[in-house]
């Protein structure tokens, strides 16, 4: 007879890689969004702030990109340049949304509620933190300044111009586990608020989770969720959700806040050899 032998890890969580815009920090992830929108509209571009939010999670340079493919961008920007769009255009953009970015940051670089203390659950399980983002090292800076501020600091953290190629890449995941000594991969978390977030962690063969009131798909601050009326906000909800688990997401939940049910659930399929 012949056989089939299959190795399955059947060990723990060994360790979360959260996003951070929107996910660990600056609930609703504002700040990005904003700082697009106006450098746009220095050059003569209108830009939404759905079409700025589209491509969040990126690399920044990467999302310039990706916002001047779409049609409507494309032509404003032919429109007004006389030309199409070039490399060189996109690499310009970047450099000057750099500074606008890091001017805007501070203030958003707030501590989503409940991050620290799912942190500290997390870390006396034994569990390594990891941190990973579109934004450039400095911009990461800034959010790793206000989050551990207010409790909360990653083992490690890995930006998008740290690794040879951002987010759908798995490489800022990959990173973090191989800084940390972890695998296999199947026993890493990636949790983050946009698409570009699960398809990182798919990529990469880890289990992932997409975050949806706190982050860039609801696309409200703290305030302007608590304000709005509850059906409009659970609307919005559910249709980042639908988005997320569309994207690939093993699991969806409202905020990091809500995690720990779910790693102890993973936790439990890989017991039984289950993976991603």
């Amino acid at each position: 007879m012949d056989f089939f032998f299959k190795r399955s890890y059947c060990g723990p969580v060994k360790l979360c890689v959260f996003d951070w815009a929107g996910t660990t920090v600056d609930y609703g992830c504002m700040a990005p969004a904003g700082a697009f929108v106006e450098l746009f509209r220095r050059h003569g571009i209108e830009a939404t702030i759905a079409q700025a939010r589209g491509p969040m999670g990126m690399h920044k340079r990467d999302h310039i990109a990706s916002m001047l493919s779409e049609a409507p961008l494309a032509k404003q920007w032919q429109d007004k340049h006389g030309a199409p769009h070039t490399a060189d255009d996109i690499e310009a953009l970047f450099q000057e949304f750099i500074p606008m970015q890091l001017e805007a940051l501070p203030p958003y670089a707030k501590l989503i509620p409940g991050v620290a203390e799912v942190g500290e659950t997390l870390r006396a399980q034994g569990i390594k933190l990891g941190g990973t983002t579109g934004y450039n090292e400095d911009m990461m800076s800034i959010c790793m300044e206000g989050a551990k501020a207010a409790g909360y600091t990653p083992d490690i953290s890995i930006a998008g111009d740290m690794v040879p190629a951002g987010r759908p890449a798995p490489w800022m995941a990959v990173r973090c586990a191989m800084e940390l000594g972890v695998y296999p991969f199947e026993a890493v978390v990636k949790i983050g608020d946009t698409v570009t977030d699960i398809q990182e962690g798919l990529n990469a063969g880890m289990w992932t989770i997409g975050i949806t009131k706190t982050g860039n798909e609801v696309g409200l601050s703290q305030e302007e969720a608590e304000a709005l009326p509850e059906a409009e906000l659970e609307a919005l909800v559910s249709k980042a959700e639908a988005k997320l688990y569309e994207s690939g997401a093993h699991y969806v939940v409202e905020a990091v806040a809500d995690i720990l049910p779910i790693i102890e659930e993973i936790g439990l399929r890989l017991n039984q050899g289950d993976r991603p």
